[in-house]
């Protein structure tokens, strides 16, 4: 059984089926696994190139930290979100917090507000086939629309924000509501990368070879109807297949009898990335864990202070602040040189928080994703890439097909679930 993809998706499938007695083979392109949990070290310590978090709701991801002995080393905080307008962050966590919100009107506080009231509770019956855009702008009004929602939404998806399904929204509004004490996140003593290790560790002990650095370039199947996997340093033969790799880089290298023996499948579906510029400070920004910065001065869409939520025994005596941007591969400013955007993101972060100097900035890292998140598009429940694509030779588990759910390792491995309960039958979830 080969496995495409050493991100979460792939390792989590990787180890139910080597629990389930399949011989896996493990092929990831990078030199590292974890794919959006890849790290970096520095000080002697890892970081995450990318923030993560979990909610008290990811029940799929709390499970598998469970299995693996895990779960009770996660720990919880109360966190926060903030408002960048016109040079003040509004805290937007209470009604309260919304009634003293200057960037909207008071009637439009009081529709926004009712909004996000109706979306936690509403049926999500249709709204797939309605856009994020009426179905807001009907709930809330042209004006609040525009100032409030749509900045939200192009900073996401960009220019094609106007085809993204309601119910990708109302999704997002069910997962984040919390409870009547407020909003909490949750992170693992010793980081992401510990979860990827002990993965690793139980596949090897499992007798599966995880080959790294190894691109793949071809996928076929052959005559004898198995299935060939051509690498830029190997050949791989196998009766069986599944894919967790972002699906436009899967189907760049499917071969024609594949694509015969697939059939028709959607073959269209795009992806937005990210580029994160990360900043080791020696004090902290705010008391948020996110704060929103979608007025054009910003080159960054959202400043996620993950200090806010972590231990000094995992960070360090230093405080973590990302800036993130959702953008296209082919976007410009993804080849920006790092010293570029670290530049400017500085000295747009002094801007929003004038009492910031050089001697503040402990370090400044950047890195880039290509494939974070699909670019969804009206009816997207029925346009899914399905997870058999040849009966009982190969299959998918990927991003592509998380939604509703929201794209996180949480969706990953609700999805890996699924695609493997198709592909044995039924067995035992991890």
């Amino acid at each position: 059984m080969a496995v495409l993809g050493g991100g979460i998706s792939g390792l989590a499938a990787a180890l139910k089926l080597a629990e389930s007695g399949y011989h896996v083979v493990l092929i990831e392109s990078s030199n590292q696994l974890g794919g959006l949990g890849t790290f970096f070290e520095h000080d002697d310590r890892t970081f995450e190139k990318f923030y993560h978090c979990m909610l008290p709701s990811d029940g799929p991801l709390l499970d598998l930290l469970d299995h693996l002995g895990l779960r009770q080393s996660v720990y919880w905080r109360p966190t926060s979100f903030g408002y960048a307008h016109e040079g003040t962050v509004f805290p937007l966590n209470t009604p309260r917090d919304l009634l003293g919100f200057r960037a909207l009107s008071f009637p439009d506080r009081i529709r926004v507000g009712i909004t996000g009231l109706y979306g936690r509770w509403a049926s999500d019956r249709g709204l797939d086939d309605i856009t994020a855009v009426d179905w807001l702008t009907r709930l809330s009004g042209a004006k609040a629309f525009r100032t409030f929602w749509e900045p939200m939404l192009r900073a996401k998806f960009g220019d094609r924000f106007g085809s993204v399904p309601a119910l990708w929204f109302w999704t997002r509004f069910n997962r984040e509501k919390g409870d009547k004490d407020g909003e909490v996140k949750g992170y693992l003593r010793g980081g992401y990368k510990r979860i990827i290790d002990t993965l690793a560790d139980r596949l090897r002990a499992l007798g599966a070879e995880i080959r790294l650095n190894e691109q793949v370039t071809n996928i076929d199947l052959l005559a004898d109807g198995r299935t060939v996997v051509e690498t830029t340093q190997d050949r791989h033969t196998t009766d069986q297949l599944l894919s967790t790799i972002p699906f436009p880089s899967f189907t760049q290298v499917t071969g024609s009898a594949l694509r015969r023996a697939m059939g028709p499948v959607d073959q269209t579906l795009d992806y937005q990335g990210v580029i994160n510029s990360l900043l080791f400070l020696r004090r902290p920004l705010s008391p948020h864990y996110w704060v929103a910065t979608l007025e054009p001065q910003f080159p960054f869409d959202g400043v996620v202070e993950t200090s806010t939520l972590t231990d000094e025994l995992d960070r360090g005596p230093r405080h973590l602040v990302y800036l993130t941007r959702y953008l296209h591969r082919s976007d410009p400013r993804f080849k920006t040189p790092d010293h570029e955007i670290a530049a400017g993101d500085w000295e747009a972060l002094t801007r929003l928080h004038p009492d910031l100097t050089p001697e503040d900035r402990e370090n400044h890292f950047v890195f880039r994703a290509p494939f974070v998140e699909p670019i969804y598009r009206l009816g997207h429940l029925r346009k899914r890439p399905p997870e058999v694509l040849v009966r009982d030779r190969v299959y998918l588990a990927g991003t592509a097909q998380v939604y509703p759910t929201v794209t996180s390792w949480n969706g990953s491995i609700q999805q890996v679930n699924h695609a493997l309960d198709i592909m044995l039958g039924g067995r035992r979830k991890i």
